[in-house]
């Protein structure tokens, strides 16, 4: 050869979107690409990005391969660079533009390190010889595929072992991916809601504050929650004679039936009326006074649950709780949406009373800053922190094994930052 490599810069163009947008399969068609061309893989690095697009590469022995997709307009754009002579790049092009089913493709090939031009020098190879590769020099291969959840300004990337439920419902895209760090998640479109193991903070701090501080609830509502984590908590107290559930999406139920079930555990207990609807219909459906405590556990102002952020809807949560009724929220992240979070509380202490409303915290590694908030309004006397009886609830959490809320967290949890005081005084 009279140059060191060889660089093709391809374009695929009207490909699969899914296709595009499948991070474990473009993993494996860029390895079986560069296999198949002859290379030697070292490393390959994937990551998914929410909510579509894939951008990874392909260290081989004898230089890369890199993609970035736009599942969007289905067009994917691809580097190949081989160095010597044992690989050819045209074979790689050729098996991917069949693995992405695209419509047609072009490619330019460039001839890289001109030899006239190069003088070679002696070097000691063994010196340079790092952890990645065996006493013989030779690379030891290696992969990461990750999922990131981004926006403009963050981003949070978890390194997966692949999907384990990928489904569009009528509402949203619901996955799971077996992550390395956090056990299996639940995303809903491109976005996480939990996982195996942080959920419990969720779900024990937005029942175990309403349900300990209630004078004595008997029938609680939940609007969303197709996990079954906040069912689950809400069936340790025995208080309950009923817990009705609306979600609207059944593909959720099922995901997290199939691969959460620890989360998913209480979906047969007999106390639990599980439908499947649309929650805000139910509520406005449902009796004056129905309920004593309404948890609406909903995904981020957006898709199916944009119409639980309004008004109206807060109005009916308001009108079908008892006369010591209490409403929880999710109410965001004070830090990451910092605009919803003080228009939800102005609405809710416009319905409830400006000092009936009351912000609570905790920390979930996988939600955007990792703080998260939550929204305590109550129609009657109920109180936070005036009604807390910290021997009850220490023996609650001893009594469940409760990993996250105990006696000291419940009082902790509404001492609230300055930054954040100030945003919803």
């Amino acid at each position: 050869m009279a140059s060191l490599g060889r660089h093709i810069i391809v374009e695929y163009y009207n490909c699969s979107s899914e296709i595009l947008n499948d991070v474990v399969h473009i993993e494996k068609s860029m390895e079986g690409a560069a296999e198949d061309a002859g290379a030697t893989i070292i490393n390959s690095t994937f990551h998914h990005f929410s909510p579509y697009g894939v951008s990874g590469v392909v260290v081989i022995q004898e230089s890369h391969l890199a993609i970035h997709t736009w599942p969007e307009y289905g067009y994917a754009s691809v580097d190949i660079f081989t160095c010597g002579d044992t690989v050819n790049p045209w074979v790689a092009y050729q098996i991917l533009k069949e693995k992405f089913e695209a419509g047609h493709g072009s490619a330019v090939e460039l001839l890289r390190g001109e030899k006239a031009l190069l003088k070679e020098r002696d070097f000691d190879i063994k010196a340079m010889r790092d952890e990645k590769s065996s006493e013989e020099g030779s690379p030891i291969r290696t992969r990461d595929v990750w999922f990131t959840e981004r926006d403009d300004k963050i981003a949070l990337s978890l390194k997966h072992d692949g999907k384990l439920y990928d489904v569009q419902s009528d509402f949203q895209k619901v996955e799971v991916y077996k992550t390395q760090a956090y056990g299996n998640l639940l995303t809903l479109d491109g976005m996480v809601m939990t996982s195996e193991k942080d959920e419990y903070v969720y779900h024990e701090m937005i029942t175990h504050i309403p349900t300990l501080t209630h004078p004595k609830p008997k029938r609680a509502l939940v609007i969303g929650g197709g996990d079954g984590g906040t069912a689950r908590e809400l069936l340790r107290h025995d208080s309950y004679d009923e817990v009705v559930m609306v979600e609207i999406d059944d593909k959720v139920i099922e995901a997290c039936k199939e691969h959460l079930p620890g989360i998913a555990s209480a979906f047969d207990n007999p106390k639990l009326n599980l439908i499947v609807d649309d929650g805000i219909k139910y509520v406005k459906d449902a009796a004056d006074g129905s309920f004593d405590i309404v948890i609406v556990d909903s995904t981020d102002p957006v898709g199916p649950a944009e119409g639980l952020f309004t008004v109206e809807f807060y109005k009916e949560v308001y009108r079908i709780l008892s006369d010591d009724g209490i409403m929880i929220t999710q109410s965001e992240s004070p830090r990451f949406n910092s605009k919803v979070f003080k228009e939800i509380y102005q609405v809710y202490r416009s319905i409830f009373g400006q000092d009936q409303v009351h912000c609570y915290l905790a920390y979930i590694p996988t939600y955007p800053t990792g703080m998260w908030s939550f929204s305590y309004s109550s129609k009657g006397k109920a109180h936070p922190l005036k009604d807390f009886n910290a021997e009850e609830s220490k023996a609650f959490a001893k009594k469940h094994g409760l990993k996250y809320y105990n006696e000291g967290i419940h009082q902790a949890a509404f001492a609230l930052p300055s930054f954040v005081a100030e945003m919803i005084s």
